[in-house]
Parts: C-alpha cells; sequence; structure tokens
C-alpha cells in the first residue's frame, strides 16, 4: 500500500467530513415508481461508511425471506460476479475483477487515494481472475460436483450470452465471441473480436451483455468514466450509455444514453422490451441519488450528469444545459439510494411461489457511502401490467454481519434451468441457490 503523504493527512478531516451525513428518509420512502426526492445534501466529499468484507463463517449463509430456502451452490470461487445459465443446464460464472488503469488514466488525487482504501476495505481492490468458470450439477442434487476453467486469459470479463452456437463474452475493453459447444467443458478456440469498448480510467469497468429476442442485436452496457464528469467530457464519449450492437459487422450505436452506470441488462420475457438496472451518481448525501430499474427507451435520455431521476438539476455541472434536462425520461422505478444495484434477471421460469411469479430479481450489491447502510440484498420488484410496482420484497438478506462487516456481496443474478435462483456474491466467493422451501 502506498505511503500516506501530508497531503492526504491534510485531507483526512474533509473526507470524514462527510461522515455526520445520516439517511433521513428509509428505503421504502426513496423507493418505488413515485419516489421521495429530498433536497441534495451539502458536502465535500460524499460520506464514508464501509463494511468491512470478511466473508462467511463456517456454516453461515444469507437468510431467505419466509418460504424460501437458500444454500451454497458452488464455493471457494475467486470473485464470482456474473452468471449465464446455458440450455443444457451448465452455469457459467465470470471470475473477475477491475482491470488496472491504462498507462496515463491512474487516479493519483487525494480523493482517488482514499476511494482505493475503500475499494480494499469492501473487498473489490483483488486482481482479476480474468476467467470464465463452468459449474456443473449433473446429478441434480443442487450442488455443482463439476467446476473447471471454461474460458481463461480474458480481460475482467463480466456479460455474457449465449446465441445460437456462438458464445458472446464483454470484456472490459472488447465484445468477443466464441464457438460453443454443450458438450465440450472447456473453449480453446482464440476470442474473435466484435468491437472494441471504452476502457481507458475505468472508473466503470463492468460491461454487462443481453441479445435481443431474436438474436439479431447485442446490447452493452457501458458506465461513466467519473462521477459527474470531474475528468473532461472528453473521457466520457460513448460513454453512460446502452450500446446497440450488430455482431455480424461490429457496428454500434447509442440505444440509450444519460445512464450513469448501466450494469444489468435483461429483455423482459416475451417482450422486445429492455430493462437495466443503473447506479446513479454520488456526493449529494445519504438519500440522493436513487438507483434504479427502467425500460430503456430507444434513444432515450436519462439525465447524466445534468439531472436526476427526471429534471432534478445537478447544480454541480458548469455550464447548466436546461436543453437536456428537459430531455430526461424519469427512470421506472427507484431501487433506493446507494444500493449498488448490478445484477438483473426476470422471473420466467423461476418456482420459487405465487409472490415471486411476475417481476425481476436485483442484485444490491451494498453502499460503501450511506448511513445506514443501504442494499447488500437481493430484491425482488414485482411487475403488474408490464410495469414494475409497488415496493420491492426482501428475496435474500443478512449479507452484513453484526458488527457491520460485509460477509457477502450479491451481484448476478440468474435463473437456473430447475428454476431455482442462483446469486453470484463476490466477497463471499460462492454462488448461492435459491429454493421455494419444502
Amino acid at each position: 500500500m502506498p505511503r500516506l503523504t501530508g497531503a492526504a493527512f491534510l485531507a483526512l478531516p474533509l473526507l470524514l467530513a462527510g461522515c455526520g451525513d445520516h439517511a433521513r428518509l428509509n428505503i421504502a420512502e426513496t423507493s418505488g415508481p413515485t419516489p421521495q426526492i429530498p433536497p441534495p445534501a451539502s458536502m465535500l466529499l460524499p460520506t464514508v461508511h464501509v463494511a468491512q468484507a470478511t466473508s462467511w463463517p463456517a456454516g453461515a449463509t444469507p437468510t431467505p425471506a419466509p418460504g424460501l430456502q437458500v444454500a451454497p451452490f458452488a464455493t471457494g470461487l475467486q470473485h464470482p460476479r456474473w452468471l449465464l445459465t446455458l440450455p443444457n443446464g451448465d452455469v457459467l460464472v465470470a471470475e473477475t475483477a477491475a482491470p488496472p488503469p491504462e498507462p496515463g488514466f491512474e487516479d493519483h488525487s487525494i480523493k482517488g487515494y482514499f476511494f482505493r482504501l475503500f475499494q480494499e476495505k469492501a473487498g473489490s481492490a483483488v486482481p482479476s481472475p480474468n476467467r470464465i468458470t463452468l459449474l456443473r450439477d449433473a446429478d441434480g442434487d443442487g450442488v455443482a460436483e463439476v467446476r473447471t476453467p471454461y474460458l481463461t486469459g480474458l480481460t475482467s470479463p463480466f456479460g455474457m450470452a449465449l446465441v445460437g452456437g456462438t458464445l458472446y463474452v464483454a470484456n472490459a475493453d472488447a465484445l468477443v465471441a466464441f464457438p460453443y459447444d454443450p458438450g465440450a467443458t472447456s473453449i480453446t478456440a482464440a476470442p474473435r473480436t466484435i468491437t472494441r469498448l471504452p476502457a481507458g480510467r475505468n472508473h466503470h469497468w463492468t460491461k454487462s451483455l443481453a441479445a435481443s429476442p431474436d438474436g439479431s442485436r447485442l446490447y452493452v452496457g457501458v458506465g461513466s468514466n467519473s462521477n459527474i464528469v470531474e475528468h473532461g467530457m472528453a473521457e466520457e464519449e460513448e460513454r453512460a450509455a446502452v450500446w446497440e450492437i450488430d455482431p455480424a459487422t461490429g457496428s454500434h450505436r447509442l440505444f440509450g444514453t444519460g445512464l450513469r452506470n448501466p450494469v444489468g441488462l435483461a429483455f423482459r420475457p416475451g417482450t422486445n422490451d429492455l430493462y437495466v438496472v443503473v447506479n446513479e451518481r454520488d456526493e449529494l448525501g445519504s438519500d440522493l441519488v436513487p438507483d434504479y430499474l427502467t425500460r430503456i427507451q430507444d434513444g432515450g435520455f436519462y439525465g447524466w450528469p445534468w439531472s436526476y431521476f427526471g429534471n432534478h438539476v445537478d447544480d454541480r455541472m458548469e455550464p447548466p444545459r436546461p436543453d437536456m434536462v428537459a430531455r430526461a425520461i424519469v427512470p421506472d422505478y427507484a431501487l433506493g439510494p446507494h444500493v449498488a444495484a448490478l445484477g438483473l434477471t426476470f422471473a420466467n421460469g423461476a418456482r420459487l411461489g405465487a409472490p415471486f411469479a411476475e417481476g425481476a430479481f436485483v442484485g444490491e450489491h451494498g453502499s460503501w457511502n450511506r448511513r445506514p447502510f443501504s442494499g447488500y440484498r437481493v430484491v425482488f420488484v414485482p411487475f403488474v401490467g408490464g410495469r414494475p410496482t409497488g415496493q420491492a420484497i426482501d428475496v435474500l438478506t443478512g449479507f452484513i454481519g453484526p458488527r457491520n462487516q460485509a460477509m457477502g456481496r450479491p451481484v448476478g443474478v440468474q435463473i437456473a434451468r430447475d428454476g431455482a435462483l442462483l446469486v453470484a456474491d463476490d466477497v463471499g466467493n460462492t454462488v448461492w441457490r435459491v429454493t421455494a422451501a419444502r
């Protein structure tokens, strides 16, 4: 760890100034289709409240909702973050973490230094395994007895999508393709590059991926390179957006923009409606800004960096752009501030009972800058008439221990072929399997 300089020590009181900020609204008030949006708090740096990553004690598990049970599907993984269920029942898990910044893009500021310290405490400052692992439960007992490296030598892989005989992988810097054989337990073919993706500083490095229902287009989430453009607009070119890509030619266009960090992407079953969960901006207080779930309108603009949750202006942006604020679409559903919503999958095929029949599961990785903590759970957002409504239902909780330590942090969510819900836990190094209680 680098030595803390005198300048860093001088900055520490400023850093801790945000620690006095406490939420005045609860998650129920700041979530749902019509959340409360309070005035922003004044602070020089964000609230600091980090759950120390510790992993799970022997035999411990998250807490399932009534009527559900949870057990490990696979343990001893290395920072598992994203999942893909294959048609033959195999499960692919991306074991991955942030790549090192490219030369010239390192953040040597005091704020950047302390943010790296927070990442270490939160368990995210680990070398990336750069691997996709295959998990197979051949005997159907709910535990993957086969675990084998499926793809190696990748670059911080995240999103995965299977279209026919082609497996697509979204690395941090490129969308690549591999031939898929359902009987194989590994792929040794060289990757075929479909298109390059924005990399560089990698403030938000994850590249999520979804295929259109007919397989003709791919959609990639590309996060911003900053909180609110502190490195200049040039570094935000084609970022904070969802790309639509033609896999045959590699050409792309911006399908949705103004999305600070679009992560989980999924089509609502039986439709062409593409949904996304988005991580919103920081440094406006514990009650702002809500992360959200929304259907992306083709060509829609969602506010970042000039406004949030519709036309709520961010006064930190200079010069102001009232024309852009006027264009901003209000998201469909607020998930609450700083929950770090990452995973997204719809309930189609799930066998968890009537309360979880129609809607979407969301993996909330958890806050590092809110008092009290928010996120650190998997929730279910009910849908009525094809749109999210009502209050989210807890599916898995208990990731925070009695001493405010993070025993686990949920990320990707997927429905297994047998209808179980699978949850990647990158701090617990586990994939959890949630089923209806017997």
